[in-house]
């Protein structure tokens, strides 16, 4: 499946509106960010979104159920079946479903925040074999150690690491993420680390051109926004 287009987005449920509340219109540019990356999807043949779960490799159809029940929101969900989605999957399924690649075929798939770099370009790569038109939507958030605010204690290598991703993002530079080290990464508890690797094996030879449309830390956690396009 030759990887066609990507967008990369963050995870985090206060993207849905009924989980922030009053706070919601906080997160409004970045809510947009990620639909207008997303949007540029809609011309693939097939989609596949990937972020990190409990393992690698879990493979869930459009049908797979997800909830945002834990963060507040009972009636906000996505799919049909059991909820079964981590929450990085579920947050990219309500996003495509609010998207116009709504009506692409897709497939979601987990690979382990503490996945081998090794693994994940391999896992990459085997997405990016086949003969389909594929876009790639990769789920992951930087380091939540950007302030005195952040969930976990501010980290003084924290703003470095997410500026390395966030320039890689914007130059479809795939040797630079594969090259992310994933101990700094658990360090620094940037839970996109797996996720961008993935996307680097299934990009490498793509070919794409990258553009950075959003990259700031909001409530203390690094977040970027990326499309990349032919």
């Amino acid at each position: 499946m030759p990887v066609v287009a990507a967008a990369v987005c963050p995870h985090p449920p206060l993207l849905v509106p009924e989980v922030a509340g009053g706070a919601a219109a906080e997160l409004d540019d970045l809510r947009a960010a990620c639909l207008a990356a997303i949007d540029r999807l809609a011309e693939a043949d097939a989609l596949v979104i990937v972020g990190s779960g409990p393992v690698t490799g879990t493979r869930y159809d459009a049908s797979a159920g997800g909830s945002f029940g834990p963060y507040g929101a009972r009636d906000v969900r996505v799919g049909s079946g059991d909820f079964v989605l981590p929450l990085s999957l579920t947050v990219g399924a309500w996003l495509v479903e609010q998207s116009k690649a709504a009506g692409l075929p897709r497939v979601s798939i987990t690979v382990a925040v503490d996945e081998t770099p090794a693994a994940c370009l391999a896992l990459g790569q085997e997405i990016a074999h086949g003969n389909d038109r594929v876009a790639l939507l990769v789920m992951g958030d930087g380091s939540p150690r950007r302030s005195e605010h952040s969930p976990v204690h501010l980290h003084p290598r924290a703003e470095l690491f997410d500026s390395t991703v966030a320039a890689a993002l914007d130059l479809a530079d795939t040797d630079t993420l594969a090259a992310l080290d994933p101990d700094i990464a658990t360090e620094l508890h940037a839970a996109g680390r797996a996720p961008w690797q993935v996307l680097a094996g299934a990009t490498a030879t793509a070919g794409l051109r990258g553009h950075l449309a959003y990259h700031a830390a909001p409530y203390g956690v690094g977040y970027f926004v990326a499309s990349w396009t032919l």
